[in-house]
């Protein structure tokens, strides 16, 4: 299956400007609130019509503004499952799946499919309970039963964890993820977290105003986002304006240091970027004398923020996260950073 999608609407004070190709695996579209997002997924499925533009799904025209082409979102082959999972509150969990099987009139084969997607999904003993008797995870699982019955060419999920607390996102993210891989067709999600883009997709795609930035394997753009929204959106705490000095020198210009890069420099650099978790008081290159100014804990790790020792006064303290286990008996004169972990930010 491939997916292809180029489309602009205009909604005043917004504007969405979206082109994007794809094919088999999990594609998450990362972006804060207000990005563009779920109005990408909403003009994909056919619940939002956009002003101009084509998309297609594996080769099958979905919506074209020339030809006047708009399937309507049952005739997409798209299921999508929304923030809420949409069940039918007055429903039990079997009325609820056998919504999406519509469309078969075999009585003995419909029965037939409900039970497969029931012991699919793991809702055996659930089958007469309604939706406020369900857990979180039991909803979601519902609500996907009844995706799947209806045999989509690709799914959109529309922030799939956005309901569930936090215990319970974490505990279903692997679960969603085995079976999402599982469907072995295209699937489109939209996720204001790093965390789950991370978790769940093989590639990411950074969205801003409206326009999809910059797309990568989900590795790659954590270990070189390459435009300082993409490192702020996968959680860059420290960025500063920079530029070039040499192939392999940059000046980080709020903190007023010198740094050796591994990757060459190219023109048009912006800032650069250091993950709060990437300094070390035993790394001998771009080291630097600091003073730490403040100390906060999290369950699990120190948070301390300090100043570089050349930085200027009205600029913001650096960050940076370290585990409770390493946790030095006094605080470092001296931070190194390796070349490595030097984010070249170019947009």
């Amino acid at each position: 299956m491939s997916l292809y999608v180029d489309i602009k609407k205009n909604l005043g004070d917004f504007r969405l400007d979206f082109s994007f190709e794809a094919e088999n695996g999990i594609t998450s579209l990362l972006g804060a609130s207000g990005s563009g997002k779920s109005l990408t997924l909403k003009c994909i499925a056919g619940i939002e019509k956009p002003d101009q533009g084509r998309i297609e799904l594996d080769g099958r025209v979905l919506f074209d503004s020339e030809k006047r082409i708009n399937l309507p979102p049952r005739k997409r082959g798209t299921g999508y499952l929304f923030q809420t999972y949409a069940l039918f509150p007055n429903m039990t969990v079997r009325q609820n799946i056998l919504c999406g099987l519509h469309a078969e009139k075999n009585r003995e084969r419909k029965e037939e499919k409900l039970r497969d997607i029931i012991e699919k999904m793991r809702l055996g003993g659930l089958e007469e309970h309604k939706p406020h008797q369900l857990s979180g995870g039991q909803a979601q699982r519902t609500a996907l039963a009844r995706i799947l019955m209806s045999e989509p060419r690709m799914l959109l999920l529309d922030e799939p964890f956005s309901a569930l607390d936090s215990h319970l996102r974490d505990s279903l993210k692997m679960e969603l993820r085995d079976m999402l891989q599982s469907f072995g067709k295209e699937v489109l999600m939209v996720t204001h977290s790093r965390d789950e883009a991370y978790n769940m997709s093989s590639w990411i795609g950074v969205m801003s105003d409206g326009k999809l930035q910059k797309i990568k394997p989900s590795k790659e753009l954590f270990s070189d986002p390459e435009t300082i929204e993409a490192a702020r959106l996968t959680g860059c705490k420290n960025i500063t304006g920079a530029h070039k000095i040499s192939d392999y020198e940059i000046f980080a210009e709020d903190w007023g240091i010198t740094l050796r890069t591994s990757q060459k420099v190219k023109d048009g650099l912006l800032a650069v970027g250091i993950r709060a978790h990437h300094f070390d008081p035993l790394t001998a290159v771009n080291r630097y004398p600091v003073t730490v100014t403040e100390e906060m804990e999290d369950p699990f790790e120190t948070i301390l923020r300090f100043r570089f020792h050349s930085q200027k006064e009205d600029s913001v303290p650096v960050w940076w996260r370290l585990c409770k286990e390493k946790h030095p008996e006094s605080y470092p004169s001296e931070l190194g950073i390796a070349p490595e972990k030097v984010l070249l930010l170019y947009e």
